[in-house]
């Protein structure tokens, strides 16, 4: 039938009377075209919220705004961590000097990290032939999340989606024996995905994005303790961070839409088993989620609040049994067999955009010193003690601080207010008195103040 029906599932009236709601407020409104049209009439959106309690909608209107002043759009902003570019285009973040301090301060320690856990780095094109991906089977099923292709001399290249598939081959370059195993291969890979305009949010969703990335190859009987190890992982890097709310999302098949996975059940048992005993053995809480699961495989989504009570996926991980078979990823084991490996996906810390994001409104910009771009503000209190202020400020770098000079003509109130609006952890006034006294005068962030030599 050419015939369209409609059905208006919020037609009320819900209660019979507004008096039976406890506390509600009206908190906007917004224009809206008839069923999405804008051929049909403008009518008006109003958008309310309603509780138990006055005091539990107190609180819900205190914690938004606190979420609001969190913002990271907002705080990228005033603190010059990021911006985007219309002649660049929607979604492809620019970061700025003091983001990418944060970008790198992240970067390094996770290569130390992973140094030390016998991670091997790696490098990889940012444009692949779409043959990768027919072998991978995102093409053609996930071909409306990739750019559009682009024609080399009469073949199809698309920018890079994802890490894996150019991992495996890195993997795959060589022969491999059972006595390597396990092979850590990462990587801090950027990655393009077309996300519609509507799903943008500053760098929580953006088309563009580096994410820290890795794949671990190893024999069946060592997947469960590489797993738990990158378990734990997670949540060390979380600890260190002082992020203690966090929890895992175990994601299983949909018994009800079989088509969507692969049809091996043997290798789904396997993989959930493998999975589910490292999930238990970390003892970090987990919930479990029907039809979340990848076509490959199940995942586990680590899921991390904010201090506004805000989730965050914060990363991906996953017990790939399916994908060796696919690109023919084995090992000469010590019977001299050639069996294939089991591969394991892991990004504890997601992509640089997200968990950027994420900190900056669970920080309120106020990072600790370690992930401060700036951490220390030198503000001479006139012109003629500019030297002495640049020769403190030479002093900081040399021992290893991020510090910058005040030169602006600013009154010192002024600067001091600036450094604070800022959120720079230490502010240093230099007067004619610390120069004599080869001094300096500290204003932490807390307000203490105090004077070193």
């Amino acid at each position: 039938t050419d015939k369209v029906c409609w059905s208006d599932l919020c037609r009320g009236p819900h209660l019979p009377s507004t008096r039976l709601i406890p506390a509600f407020t009206l908190t906007r409104s917004a224009a809206a075209y008839w069923r999405g049209s804008e051929k049909n009439p403008q009518l008006q959106r109003i958008y309310g919220t309603a509780w138990p309690t006055r005091e539990a909608l107190k609180d819900y209107l205190r914690m938004q705004e606190e979420a609001a002043r969190r913002d990271h759009r907002r705080l990228g902003e005033d603190l010059d961590l990021f911006a985007f570019s219309k002649e660049i285009g929607k979604g492809l973040p620019l970061w700025l000097p003091n983001g990418t301090i944060i970008r790198d301060e992240l970067e390094g320690w996770a290569r130390e990290t992973e140094r030390q856990l016998g991670y091997k780095r790696i490098v990889t094109p940012h444009i692949t032939r779409e043959d990768l991906y027919y072998l991978s089977g995102h093409l053609p099923y996930y071909n409306e999340d990739l750019y559009s292709p682009i024609d080399i001399e009469g073949e199809n290249y698309y920018l890079k989606p994802m890490n894996c598939p150019h991992h495996h081959m890195v993997y795959k370059a060589r022969p491999h024996s059972y006595r390597e195993l396990p092979i850590k291969l990462a990587e801090y890979g950027t990655v393009y995905r077309f996300e519609r305009s509507g799903q943008l949010h500053g760098l929580m969703r953006a088309r563009g994005f580096t994410q820290n990335d890795a794949h671990i190859y190893c024999t069946a009987e060592q997947a469960k303790d590489q797993f738990l190890e990158v378990m734990r992982m997670h949540a060390d890097y979380y600890r260190t961070l002082g992020i203690t709310d966090f929890y895992m999302i175990l994601a299983l098949r949909d018994p009800s839409n079989t088509a969507k996975y692969h049809d091996d059940e043997r290798m789904w048992a396997d993989a959930e088993r493998i999975t589910r005993e490292a999930m238990e053995e970390s003892e970090i809480p987990y919930v479990e989620e029907i039809g979340g699961a990848a076509h490959y495989g199940p995942k586990v989504d680590f899921m991390i609040r904010s201090v506004t009570g805000k989730e965050f996926a914060a990363s991906t991980n996953q017990v790939d049994l399916y994908t060796p078979d696919r690109f023919g990823l084995t090992y000469h084991d010590s019977d001299g067999s050639e069996k294939s490996v089991v591969v394991l996906h892991r990004a504890p810390l997601g992509s640089h955009e997200r968990f950027v994001a994420y900190l900056i409104e669970h920080f309120g910009g106020l990072f600790p010193v370690w992930l401060a771009p700036e951490q220390v503000r030198v503000i001479p209190i006139s012109d003629d003690l500019l030297s002495y202020a640049n020769e403190v400020r030479d002093r900081l770098l040399q021992a290893g601080l991020r510090a910058d000079v005040d030169v602006s003509d600013n009154r010192l109130n002024a600067k001091v207010r600036t450094a604070i609006t800022r959120k720079i952890p230490f502010v240093v006034v230099v007067g004619r008195q610390e120069v004599a006294d080869s001094s300096v005068s500290v204003r932490y962030r807390s307000g203490k103040e105090e004077r070193m030599p």
